[in-house]
């Protein structure tokens, strides 16, 4: 009779155990939730105001850290991510979802989990360097912005630094110095309506 006793108690002291253990589990496993992007917020990636441009962006919370890394776009986010570091840990990622926010003005009211998020990549919206992942909650609001916008829609999983890479190349490698592309192209536009004015007179 001694032994079944034995394990009974066994059995509930490791009950109460992992009943105590369990009491830690919320504040350990809780998520941050999403903060706001202020103005003079920096991409962790390139540096750039991150305020100042269109499109989607993206916030990523690491596992240990208490800092939050924010991105001006999603495709810096996933750059970022995409390196063998961050791969596989379990941070915590949000993006925009562009079905309730405007391209041109974002509200951070909707940003949601990246990580169940759907992105069509390679649509002929641009965000600040350029291509971005255009990022959405469901896949129907994905599809419908692919239908309009053109591009491939994929699931987080799905996407790889190959279809980063391929976007920048469909769009003449736009913003790859780390500069803002829309200013650079204005500049050029500038410079050769300039050279038009010379060769006219």
């Amino acid at each position: 009779m001694a032994h079944p006793i034995t394990k009974w108690f066994i059995a509930g002291l490791a009950a109460i155990t992992l009943a105590g253990c369990s009491g830690d589990d919320p504040q350990t496993l809780a998520k941050p939730d999403p903060v706001h992007f202020e103005s003079g917020d920096e991409c962790h990636v390139c540096g750039m105001v991150i305020t100042n441009f269109p499109g989607p962006k993206g916030q990523a919370f690491t596992e240990r850290e208490q800092n939050i890394r924010k991105f001006c776009s999603t495709k810096d986010m996933f750059a970022w991510f995409l390196q063998p570091e961050n791969e596989n840990r379990d941070h915590t990622l949000y993006v925009h979802n562009m079905a309730q926010t405007h391209w041109e003005h974002l509200e951070d009211t909707h940003l949601i989990d990246a990580r169940k998020a759907w992105y069509v990549v390679g649509s002929n919206r641009t965000g600040a360097m350029g291509p971005t992942l255009a990022s959405f909650e469901t896949k129907t609001e994905a599809v419908d912005f692919a239908a309009e916008h053109g591009g491939e829609v994929l699931a987080f999983s799905d996407i790889t630094m190959g279809h980063l890479n391929a976007g920048i190349a469909m769009h003449g490698m736009d913003g790859m110095d780390g500069m803002g592309s829309h200013q650079d192209m204005n500049a050029d536009h500038s410079m050769a309506e300039d050279r038009n004015v010379r060769s006219g007179h």
